[in-house]
């Protein structure tokens, strides 16, 4: 396994640097949970909006070891609730995550004003890429 290439980053950017959708699997007293979610890859993590409340951020809480699939990559990770998506701390990727679901995220589905609206972040520790009949083994640890 090596560290996140030149080449690997370049792929990971073009092909998951916008809007996406993954699985995102959670476990749970050894019971495993996969939901689809919307996300976009950004340095070495994956980010999701969401609901601090929901099902999977319980789940990420009692465990925070998750595994995500799409796109030919598959990867073990760290899931992080980053909190409020309106906090100041996270106005810089909450802006990132405003253009790359800028499709959606305005539809009503979401309320801002709740504390409750907060960042997932899915920070990558291990993956597996293929593109174009080549396998990367990837290190995202520092």
């Amino acid at each position: 396994m090596e560290k996140l290439s030149t080449d690997a980053e370049k792929i990971m950017i073009e092909r998951f640097g916008k809007d996406n959708i993954i699985a995102l699997a959670t476990t749970v007293d050894n019971k495993p949970y996969v939901r689809s979610v919307n996300s976009f890859y950004d340095k070495g993590s994956f980010y999701v909006l969401t609901y601090g409340r929901s099902d999977k951020m319980k789940q990420i809480q009692q465990n925070p070891l998750v595994a995500i699939a799409g796109d030919w990559f598959t990867a073990n990770g760290k899931g992080i609730n980053l909190g409020y998506f309106g906090k100041k701390e996270n106005l810089d990727i909450a802006e990132k995550m405003k253009v790359a679901f800028s499709e959606w995220i305005n539809n009503g589905h979401n309320n801002f004003e709740d504390e409750n609206t907060c960042i997932l972040q899915i920070e990558l520790t291990d993956g597996v890429l293929f593109s174009h009949g080549t396998r990367y083994d990837i290190d995202f640890t520092e």
